[in-house]
C-alpha cells in the first residue's frame, strides 16, 4: 500500500513546500509552515483537449443595456461613506482590524439599521453563541431589530440555511473560523480559509447577497489567511484606531464600486459606535495661548478636508550624544530630508538635537502638503516661537528649499476658514481661501524668516 504523501503549507503566503522547515522560502515568516495532507496528481492523467464537453457560456458586449445596481444604504452615513455610497447586492466585503477595535460591534450596528428598515439580515458568528450577539445587541440598544442570528462554522450548513431564502446581507464572522468539508483541514489555514470565501463569494453573485466577512489580522496588521483572500472580494475595508482613543477610522482598501480615498470616521461611546460627522475636532487640541512646536494642517481624505495638528519637540544634547529622530504617524523618511532642507537651505541647526514628530490624536499623515507644517513646527520648537493658532499652514518642499503648490488647496483652505481660522500659510500662486489672509512663500526661508521674525 502507498504511503500517502503529504505537503507543507505556509499559513501566511499559501506557499507549498514539500518538507518542514522553520522560515518560509518565499514570505520569510517563522514557524508557518503547516502539514497538510496532499492527493498525488498526475498532469498526464487529464484530457489534454480541452476543447469540447464543456457547457457553452454567454457572451455580451460593452453596450449591452444593464441598470446600475441599487445600493443598499446602510443607516450609517460614515459607513456608507466609506464604502461608496452604500452596500451593494452581490458584492462581496472583507472588514479587519484589530482584536478589540470594534468590528463586530460595527457590523451589528449595520446589520440592525439594515433589518429595521425592512431589509432580511442574517449574522453568523463563529467565535460567539447566539445568546452572547443578543446580549451585546441589548447593551447597544438594537434588541428589538429583526436580525438573524446562528452559531455555525460549517459553510455548507450556512449556505443550506440561507439559501432557499436568500437575505439581503449575510455576514460571516469571521471567516477564519469556517470550514468547508469539501477539503481537509483544520479552520483558519491557508486551504480552508480560501475554499470557504470562494463558496460564500460564489453564493453572494450567484443569489444577489450581499456578504460582508470578518478577518483577522496578524501581528504586522495584514489580514490573515492567504493574500487571495483580498483578490476574491470586491471590497476590502481598514477599521483602525487606538485602543487608548475612542475614534475609530474605516478606510477602504480596495473597492470595485468606488473609490478607495474616502474614510469613515467613529467613536466607541457606551452606547457603541457614533458617527463623527466632523472629524477635524477630534484631531485638534484646544487651541488657547500660542505653544511653540505646534501647527495645524488641512489633509484631505477623499472628498472631505480634515484639520489636523502636528506637534514637535527638539531637544538640546551634550556634546557627543547622538541624537535622536522620532516620528509617530509621519514617514521617517520624509522626517529626515525636512530636517536636511532646513540645515541645508535656512541655516538652521539640528545636528547636536533630539527631534520628536508627533500627528496629534494617533492619526496618519502621508500627504506631502504637510511639509511646510511639519517644518514649520520644527522651526517653531527649535526657536521657541510659536505659529499664530489662527493660522493653517500647507505646502510641498522640494530639496532645493522651493515651496510648491498642493493639490485641492481651496477646499482645504475653505473647510479652514468654517473652523474659525482667519489665516493660512500657503505656497505662491494659491487659489481660493476667501475670507482668510493668505501669506505665501516661494521658498523655505521665507517661511524660517517669517517665524524669527528677520
Amino acid at each position: 500500500m502507498a504511503k500517502p504523501k503529504s505537503r507543507y503549507v505556509c499559513q501566511s503566503c499559501g506557499s507549498v513546500s514539500t518538507r518542514w522547515q522553520g522560515q518560509c522560502a518565499d514570505c520569510a515568516e517563522w514557524n508557518t509552515l503547516v502539514q497538510e495532507a496532499a492527493e498525488v496528481s498526475n498532469i498526464f492523467a487529464a484530457k489534454h483537449n480541452l476543447q469540447g464537453g464543456g457547457r457553452v457560456i454567454q457572451l455580451v458586449g460593452l453596450e449591452s443595456p444593464s441598470a446600475l445596481p441599487e445600493r443598499l444604504p446602510s443607516g450609517l452615513a460614515e459607513f456608507d461613506r466609506a464604502v461608496g455610497g452604500g452596500i451593494v447586492p452581490g458584492s462581496a466585503m472583507l472588514v479587519g482590524g484589530d482584536p478589540g477595535i470594534g468590528k463586530s460591534t460595527l457590523l451589528l450596528q449595520v446589520a440592525a439599521r439594515l433589518a429595521s428598515a425592512g431589509r432580511q439580515v442574517v449574522y453568523v458568528s463563529g467565535e460567539e453563541s447566539a445568546e452572547q450577539v443578543r446580549l451585546r445587541a441589548v447593551r447597544l440598544g438594537l434588541g428589538g431589530a429583526p436580525v438573524r442570528l446562528a452559531s455555525a462554522t460549517s459553510v455548507r450548513d450556512i449556505l443550506t440555511t440561507v439559501g432557499d431564502d436568500a437575505p439581503a446581507l449575510l455576514i460571516i464572522d469571521s471567516i477564519q473560523t469556517m470550514h468547508s468539508d469539501l477539503i481537509e483541514g483544520a479552520p483558519g489555514t491557508v486551504s480552508q480559509v480560501r475554499a470557504s470565501a470562494q463558496e460564500l463569494v460564489r453564493f453572494a453573485k450567484e443569489q444577489g447577497t450581499a456578504v460582508i466577512l470578518v478577518g483577522h489580522v496578524t501581528k504586522d496588521g495584514t489580514i490573515a489567511g492567504p493574500r487571495v483572500l483580498e483578490h476574491m472580494v470586491d471590497t476590502v475595508l481598514s477599521f483602525e484606531g487606538e485602543r487608548s482613543h475612542q475614534y475609530r477610522i474605516l478606510r477602504a482598501m480596495k473597492n470595485r464600486f468606488g473609490g478607495t480615498d474616502e474614510i469613515g470616521v467613529f467613536a466607541m461611546e457606551g452606547v457603541g459606535l457614533t458617527e463623527v460627522p466632523n472629524p477635524s475636532a477630534l484631531f485638534l487640541t484646544n487651541r488657547g495661548e500660542p505653544v511653540s512646536g505646534t501647527s495645524v494642517f488641512a489633509a484631505i481624505e477623499g472628498s472631505r478636508p480634515v484639520l489636523v495638528e502636528i506637534q514637535a519637540l527638539v531637544v538640546r544634547l551634550a556634546t557627543g550624544a547622538t541624537p535622536r529622530r522620532a516620528a509617530v504617524g509621519w514617514d521617517s523618511g520624509r522626517l529626515a530630508m525636512i530636517l536636511a532642507v532646513l540645515e541645508a537651505r535656512c541655516g538652521m541647526s539640528f545636528a547636536t538635537a533630539e527631534v520628536y514628530l508627533n500627528v496629534a490624536g494617533g492619526y496618519r499623515l502621508s500627504d506631502p502638503a504637510a511639509d511646510l507644517a511639519v517644518a514649520a513646527a520644527l522651526v517653531s520648537a527649535l526657536s521657541e516661537r510659536p505659529v499664530p493658532t489662527e493660522a493653517v499652514v500647507l505646502g510641498e518642499i522640494a530639496l532645493s528649499g522651493e515651496i510648491r503648490p498642493v493639490a485641492h488647496s481651496g477646499l482645504r483652505l475653505k473647510e479652514s476658514a468654517k473652523l474659525g481660522f482667519d489665516a493660512g500659510w500657503v505656497p505662491k500662486g494659491v487659489k481660493g481661501g476667501e475670507g482668510l489672509r493668505l501669506s505665501e512663500f516661494g521658498n523655505l526661508r521665507q517661511l524660517v524668516d517669517q517665524l524669527l521674525g528677520r
